[in-house]
């Protein structure tokens, strides 16, 4: 009965082993099979896209901001100076003017006909500057910055408000005269005459520019 029972174990354990064997055999087997597919799948896919080479980096350039250009303060002080030079308060216009209570002036070569066009409003006024208020050095930077402005713009009939003169000392129109003496040293200003009572009268200028 003892032989019997230890036949029957050994038996049994010899079918364990078996089975044990048949499975670890069969799970190498699925193992083999999944790589050969894995390898199969990548070939499929390296031939497909075919040969494969590395992405080349470019050299990153990193510009260098330009510098704004220098501001030329002294160009600019420069041409301030040459303006103001221009602009002589020394100057006396009394000798060019004429005679009459109009006080016209006309540059050498230009008709008398001119001022009398300006007095009947012939060209139309296209910019007027009013110096109402300025001393004397503000007034005289204005105007000749003023006619540099109407030059380049192409400007021909401008008219210049220097007031009357009453609020100064003693009432006497200081500046009137002054823009005066300032018109007739501008190349660029061909003419003037007094304003019509319409446009300023005694207070005002109307000044022909070169074309």
């Amino acid at each position: 009965m003892s032989s019997f029972k230890n036949l029957a174990d050994l038996k049994s354990l010899s079918q364990q082993l078996k089975q044990q064997e048949e499975s670890r055999q069969l799970a190498e087997t699925q193992r083999l099979e999944r790589e050969k597919k894995a390898r199969e799948e990548a070939n499929i896919f390296r031939s497909s896209i075919g040969s494969v080479e590395p992405l080349k980096t470019a050299v990153k350039h990193h510009p260098v901001p330009a510098r704004p250009e220098p501001l030329a303060f002294q160009h600019l002080a420069d041409e301030q100076a040459a303006l103001q030079e221009s602009l002589s308060d020394e100057f006396d216009a009394d000798s060019l003017l004429e005679t009459d209570e109009n006080l016209s002036y006309t540059r050498p070569g230009v008709g008398q006909d001119v001022v009398r066009k300006l007095r009947k409003g012939h060209w139309v006024i296209q910019a007027q500057l009013d110096l109402h208020g300025l001393r004397r050095d503000e007034a005289r930077d204005s105007l000749g910055e003023f006619l540099r402005k109407c030059m380049r713009n192409g400007t021909r009939c401008v008219r210049i408000i220097h007031g009357k003169g009453l609020g100064s000392i003693n009432k006497e129109p200081v500046l009137k005269q002054k823009v005066r003496n300032w018109l007739i040293q501008k190349d660029e200003v061909l003419a003037f005459s007094q304003a019509t009572a319409a446009d300023g009268g005694s207070g005002a200028l109307i000044v022909l520019l070169k074309s």
